[in-house]
């Protein structure tokens, strides 16, 4: 049987809009890059759409992908085009279950390079991150380097058990950033993310193995609620991304305040790897699925 996720329609600069919700397993990739593409209306849905399959999905996405014209008509890069092009079809159905993401500590766009990133490329759909490292904690940045979340983490367990004890406590440092920053969001990432993410740009943030579709706004960023037990929630569409422990405010699609109803808040909780586990791909963690439920009326907003 084909998996299906529930459709809620916002209005989203005066256009009815829809975004794909999730409960607590969905293949959170494939929503993020699609929810993407609905708010920038570059896919749609027919009016009044209640259900979708995860085969209607990868189907608009796959003409998505395939409208893509190259932006150079340099013979090379026409090449270059065509063989991305090859390369992001082959790899889409992998969107469905999960992707291979593994961060590098030194920048909000820094990952180790896999195929799936194609995807993200064509499309024109910046991924993000917020796992730094601080630069003003040398023995920190001196320990981490440019080494890639799974690098470190062998890295980590190499250094503890060698006989040297400067590398011993090298690697302590390195197991101590990754449990200082359990949340997968440092502050200096957070303060990276709202310098390199651009006005008003729409994009996925990555972390705890959950894609996120972002936007900035007004300079602050907000997470799109995908949440399932918000589906007949139409006022609440926006998370703001303002601290690293994700208890951010609920928003309307004019990023005006809401207030949820108390009995049924669920919430991002961003519980990390240990230092020594690596990243399951595709594993949907540290998300609270909501109950679902009706509700008579809307949830209150108030103008910030």
């Amino acid at each position: 049987m084909p998996a299906y996720y529930l459709v809620k329609w916002i209005t989203w600069k005066e256009k009815k809009t829809p975004i794909i919700t999730q409960s607590e397993n969905g293949p959170c990739p494939l929503l993020a890059i699609m929810n993407t593409l609905f708010l920038r209306w570059k896919a749609k849905l027919p009016a009044q759409t209640e259900v979708v399959t995860t085969e209607d999905l990868m189907a608009h996405l796959g003409e998505c992908v395939l409208s893509v014209t190259p932006r150079e008509k340099a013979n090379g890069m026409e090449l270059n085009f065509q063989q991305n092009m090859s390369d992001a079809m082959a790899v889409l159905p992998k969107l469905s279950t999960g992707l291979d993401v593994n961060v590098r500590f030194t920048g909000v766009t820094d990952f180790e390079y896999t195929p799936e990133c194609i995807a993200f490329d064509l499309l024109d759909i910046p991924l993000y991150h917020g796992w730094l490292v601080d630069p003003q904690s040398p023995e920190v940045v001196a320990s981490v380097g440019k080494l890639s979340y799974n690098q470190l983490v062998e890295k980590i367990i190499d250094y503890k058990h060698s006989a040297d004890s400067s590398r011993v406590s090298e690697g302590l440092v390195a197991e101590q950033f990754l449990e200082s920053t359990a949340t997968q969001l440092s502050y200096h990432g957070l303060c990276e993310l709202n310098t390199t993410a651009k006005e008003g740009e729409i994009s996925v943030f990555f972390r705890n193995n959950h894609f996120s579709t972002m936007i900035k706004h007004k300079g602050h960023l907000y997470l799109l609620v995908t949440d399932q037990g918000f589906l007949q929630e139409d006022s609440l569409v926006w998370e703001s991304l303002h601290n690293v422990e994700g208890d951010g405010n609920f928003c309307d699609s004019d990023f005006r305040l809401c207030h949820p109803p108390r009995e049924r808040r669920p919430r991002m909780a961003w519980p990390a790897p240990g230092p020594a586990e690596t990243d399951r791909p595709g594993q949907r963690s540290g998300v609270t699925a909501g109950r679902s439920g009706r509700r008579e009326k809307d949830s209150d907003c108030v103008v910030l």
